[in-house]
Order: structure tokens, then C-alpha cells, then sequence
């Protein structure tokens, strides 16, 4: 067994052993052990930094090992620079989301850690799967864990949010199902991605098989206008569920484009990137303004992320090394800030138990710890130069200016958006005289929350200030995938 199947296998043991013995009679040896759970599976990501050989663009620490020998399905595992930080990313949101429901959970929680450290497993095969059918496993497993989550721990309206969440991402995955099995049969009984990558496919296989990819991308995104179930899901969620669906969910549909899309269906995409940057552009100007009018903090911050992954998929599809290598930047950007924008959220309704913007005002007064933590995960939101948010949306500004200067212009417009919805709702919210008794009963964060703040902070700090070590890991694998869908146009 190697690292990768350490990083995947070790989360889902613990998550196991804690539905096996756990019983709420125990509740803290299961919060202990979750814990120990999430360290030791972040611990063993750290073995990746060493041994990952920066500047190399193809995969490495690969694992492959016969699955089921009748239908060639391989246990292939591999990491390159683009899925490499977010192995990295979900080892560490877990560990957060661990610390954050510590004490917020008091029912069931062997079942609600067990289901979060699954999940976490799961989430991490599908970065590194190089076989198409154990990506679609892996994809598919992980709706389970996180249809229990929003189902069991969520809100008044959890059993409806979490069916539209099942039925919209199942129903998308179905299609790419169909493409992976024509992708098998025209390649000769082979799942292996590589081999997929090298087929020499007409324009009409191309077109349909970048259409039953998107049906399960872009749901996944979520996309402009497949984007319905996400708000829902986030207002109902637990804060734990919201801040892994925002950080790494919906990550893997916008992964599923760089691994599958581009390099499989290279000609259709460039035929249809101008329908897929029109669809990013309404879900960066659109949606940013659907935010602005939401009177719910989650909903606004579930619009906001919506707009901020249409950074991700315009990035994708102009086709330059600084938009693509910038959008994935924003993607693990968006998975700090936005974990720690729910989060936040999270810390306010634990002790009010409303998430409306109008229940609360002068929250700085009462809680100055937490404003300030508030006040930096806001700007990271709007794209603050120094913060994770403003990393990855300036490069893909940047390639979509060079690629049409209209077209960097109208993406550019997402961050006075994304600073008039966030920094209204942080003075609705914070700012000004203490607006209620509510209010004023408000105590500060104590060293759980801090510890959970802190962490956070730190990320999207480091990351603000010295993206390098960030960028040096993802150019070189963006650069070869670009080499080969260029290349593949022209033949």
C-alpha cells in the first residue's frame, strides 16, 4: 500500500471503526478519536511534499494493481500538480470540520464524525484515480455520506434538500456513466485515462461525450443554470456539511473537466468553450447579483460560491497557461475562504440560532475576536490583494484580458460584486450600535473556535502572501495538459 492509498484508506478506517463502536453512551472517546482520525490522515499527506518532484508534470507516487481482471478495471492511483493540493486541501478541511462540530454535535455524532472521515477518503480517491471506472466509483460513493449529512443533522427542510442534492448530481453522473463505457468499448477494454486521453476521436464523438461529461460536471460545480440545488442544500446543511460541500465538493466536478473534458474531448472543447464561457460569465455576473438581495447569510454565501466557481470554469476554457493554472489556484482558494465563510456563519447560529443578516447588528461590540477573524475571511471573499481570494481570480482576469480584453473585463466585474454583497452583509451583520438582546448576550469565541479560526486564517494568509510554492507545483502539469489539447486541434 502506498501514500495514496494511505491518504484515501486511513480517514475511511477510522470512519468505520467510529460507526462500529461509537455510541452516543461515548461521545467524548468518539470525538477523540475522530480527531486522532483527521491528524493522522492530514499527517500522512505531509510524505507528498518531500517526495513530489517540483517542475515534473507528469503523475507520481502511482499505485496500480489488477481490480476486476474481466473487465480490465485497474486500482490505479497517481497525483500530479493539479490534484496534488487538493489531496492536501481535503486532508485539511477535514480536521477543521472535526474541531468545529466538537461540541455543536451531541446526537448520533459517532455516525456524523464517521460519515465526515468516509467522506473524506472518498473525496481524495477521486483526486487521484487514474481509472475511469474507480473515478466514477469514488464519484458516486461520495453522495452517500453527504446525503446522510444534510439528511440526518440538517435543518426543518433537510429531507428536501438532501433528494434535490441526490437526484441532481445521480441523475448528471448517469450520462458520464455512458461515456465512460462507449470510452471502453472504442478503446479496447480499457479504463486506464491515459489510453482514454490518446484516442483519436471524431468531432461527433468529441461533441457527445463533452455534453455527458458536463451533465455531471457542471451539476457538480455547480453551473449556470444546474446551480438550483446548491443554495437549498447549504441553507439546510449542518455548518460542517456546508463548508465540505463548498471547499472540496464542488471541487470534483470542476477536477472532472481537467481530467476527462479537455483531454478527452480536446476539439469540442475549443468548439464549445465560447458556450462554456458564457454560461461562467452569467454565473460571475448573474449570480454575484443574486447575492446581493439574499436576506439569508448562508444563501448569500452558497450564491457567492457559485459565482466564484465561474472563475474556475472560465479559467478552464481560454485555454492559456495563466487563466487554467489560475483557476485551479481559485479552486483551493475558494476551499480556504469559503470553509471559512461558512464556518463563521456557523459560530453566530450556534449561539443565536438565526442565520437572517436582520437578527443581528453591532456584533463587533460583543464579539471583537471574532469580528476581526470575520473582517479578513470577508476580504478574502472580495478578492483582497494579500488573501487567498485574490490569487487565482487576478490570474484568470489576467489570461481572459489576453485572450479578449471584453471578456476580462466582464469577468473583472465579479470583484466590485463580490465587495458590494460581502461587505454588506459584514456591516448588516457586525457593524454599528448592538442591535438586540440577542445580541448583546453574545459571547466571544472560545479556544475551540479560535483554534478553528486561527487555522484558517493562517491559509489564507500564507496563501495571499506567497503563492509560489503553490504555482511551481501546478505550471508544469497545466502546461503538458494544454501542450496536448493544442495539439490535438491541430490534428
Amino acid at each position: 500500500m502506498g501514500l495514496l492509498s494511505l491518504t484515501i484508506w486511513v480517514p475511511i478506517a477510522f470512519g468505520i471503526l467510529l460507526l462500529a463502536l461509537g455510541s452516543d453512551s461515548n461521545q467524548t472517546w468518539v470525538r477523540r478519536v475522530a480527531l486522532i482520525g483527521s491528524l493522522v490522515s492530514l499527517l500522512v499527506t505531509l510524505p507528498l511534499f518531500g517526495g513530489f518532484e517540483v517542475g515534473m508534470a507528469g503523475m507520481q507516487f502511482v499505485e496500480k494493481a489488477t481490480w476486476i481482471s474481466r473487465f480490465n478495471m485497474h486500482y490505479h492511483l497517481g497525483v500530479d500538480g493539479i490534484s496534488f493540493w487538493l489531496v492536501v486541501l481535503t486532508a485539511f478541511i477535514t480536521v477543521i470540520v472535526v474541531i468545529a462540530g466538537w461540541e455543536v454535535i451531541t446526537e448520533r455524532v459517532h455516525q456524523y464524525m464517521g460519515a465526515f472521515l468516509i467522506l473524506s477518503g472518498l473525496m481524495i480517491g477521486v483526486f487521484t484515480s487514474l481509472d475511469g471506472m474507480l473515478f466514477y466509483v469514488f464519484f458516486e460513493a461520495t453522495l452517500i455520506p453527504m446525503y446522510l449529512i444534510i439528511g440526518i443533522w440538517g435543518g426543518p427542510n433537510k429531507i428536501y434538500a438532501a433528494f434535490k442534492f441526490f437526484l441532481y448530481t445521480l441523475l448528471g453522473s448517469l450520462l458520464m456513466l455512458i461515456a465512460l463505457i462507449y470510452l471502453y468499448n472504442v478503446s479496447g477494454g480499457s479504463f486506464d485515462l491515459a489510453t482514454w486521453h490518446a484516442l483519436p476521436l471524431g468531432s461527433t464523438e468529441q461533441t457527445l461525450l463533452f455534453f455527458a461529461f458536463f451533465a455531471a460536471f457542471a451539476v457538480k460545480v455547480p453551473m449556470w443554470p444546474v446551480h438550483t440545488w446548491l443554495p437549498d442544500v447549504h441553507v439546510e446543511a449542518p455548518t460542517g456539511g456546508s463548508a465540505v460541500l463548498a471547499a472540496i465538493m464542488l471541487k470534483l466536478g470542476a477536477y472532472g473537466f481537467l481530467r476527462f473534458s479537455l483531454p478527452i474531448a480536446p476539439d469540442a472543447s475549443h468548439e464549445w468553450a465560447g458556450l462554456m464561457i458564457a454560461l461562467s460569465l452569467v454565473a460571475v455576473i448573474y449570480v454575484g447579483l443574486v447575492a446581493m438581495v439574499q436576506t439569508d447569510m448562508k444563501k448569500l454565501v452558497a450564491y457567492s460560491s457559485v459565482a466564484h466557481m465561474g472563475f474556475v470554469t472560465l479559467g478552464f476554457f481560454i485555454f492559456s497557461e495563466m487563466g487554467v493554472t489560475g483557476a485551479v489556484v481559485q479552486m483551493i482558494a475558494h476551499g480556504f475562504v469559503s470553509a471559512a465563510m461558512f464556518l463563521s456563519i456557523g459560530v453566530l447560529y450556534d449561539r443565536v440560532h438565526s442565520r437572517d443578516i436582520a437578527a443581528y447588528g453591532g456584533v463587533m461590540n460583543t464579539m471583537p475576536k471574532f469580528a476581526a477573524f470575520a473582517l479578513l475571511f470577508s476580504m478574502a471573499n472580495c478578492g483582497l490583494p494579500g488573501t487567498a481570494g485574490f490569487v487565482g481570480e487576478w490570474m484568470v482576469i489576467l489570461g481572459a484580458v489576453k485572450a479578449n480584453f471584453w471578456l476580462g473585463l466582464a469577468a473583472a466585474t465579479a470583484l466590485i460584486f463580490g465587495a458590494a454583497y460581502t461587505l454588506w452583509m459584514f456591516k448588516r451583520v457586525y457593524l454599528g450600535a448592538v442591535a438586540n438582546e440577542h445580541v448583546a448576550k453574545l459571547t466571544d469565541i472560545n479556544a475551540r473556535e479560535m483554534t478553528v479560526m486561527v487555522l484558517l486564517a493562517a491559509a489564507v494568509l500564507a496563501m495571499g502572501i506567497y503563492p509560489k510554492p503553490m504555482t511551481d507545483i501546478i505550471n508544469p502539469s497545466v502546461a503538458e495538459l494544454l501542450a496536448h489539447v493544442a495539439k490535438s486541434k491541430l490534428n
